[in-house]
């Protein structure tokens, strides 16, 4: 169908503005993380909001209160995972996963570039884009838990206390 119906056509010019200002509204009262990527879940929660969103505008089969609740719901359930994790009273590697030590005082770590399948060519692109023109600059590459690349240098590392949960890492 190339043109739509002019019901359809009224559902989506009423019903979009509803919905908009119902996010907007559920996304303040729920905070900055519901949004953060900070992970692949928070990542995760984000693509479904935005599904969610998405049918409850071009769907005719999805009510408004119905797409509003699910978008209310993954909310809640983004902020009572985030406050469990947040208070190590659950195993937060089920939920979000741990940063890799990739390069170790400008030597690569060959077990885990391959655990986390980053190849060398990567890891020295990451360390171009920081503005380090040797690895021998390099104390530590990390794969953060959002998929990032930390480059921390050797002028930059200070007592690597940032590291203090990279598995791998020692202060030499």
């Amino acid at each position: 169908m190339i043109v739509p119906t002019l019901d359809a056509l009224m559902r989506v010019l009423i019903v979009t503005p509803l919905v908009y200002l119902a996010a907007v509204a559920l996304l303040r009262v729920s905070g900055k993380r519901s949004l953060a990527k900070l992970n692949a879940f928070d990542l995760i929660v984000t693509v479904a909001l935005g599904s969610v969103l998405a049918g409850t505008v071009t769907s005719s089969s999805t009510a408004l209160l119905t797409g509003v609740t699910g978008f209310g719901l993954l909310l809640l359930l983004q902020i009572v995972v985030s406050w469990l994790t947040s208070r190590r009273r659950v195993d937060t590697t089920l939920v979000r996963s741990e940063p890799t030590l990739v390069m170790r005082r400008g030597e690569f770590l060959p077990d885990a570039l391959a655990e986390v399948r980053l190849t060398e060519d990567e890891v020295r692109q990451a360390v171009r884009s920081q503005g380090v023109g040797g690895l021998d600059q390099v104390a530590a590459v990390c794969l953060e838990s959002d998929g990032s690349v930390s480059v921390i240098t050797d002028s930059s590392v200070g007592d690597g206390s940032a590291l203090a949960d990279v598995r791998g890492w020692r202060a030499d």
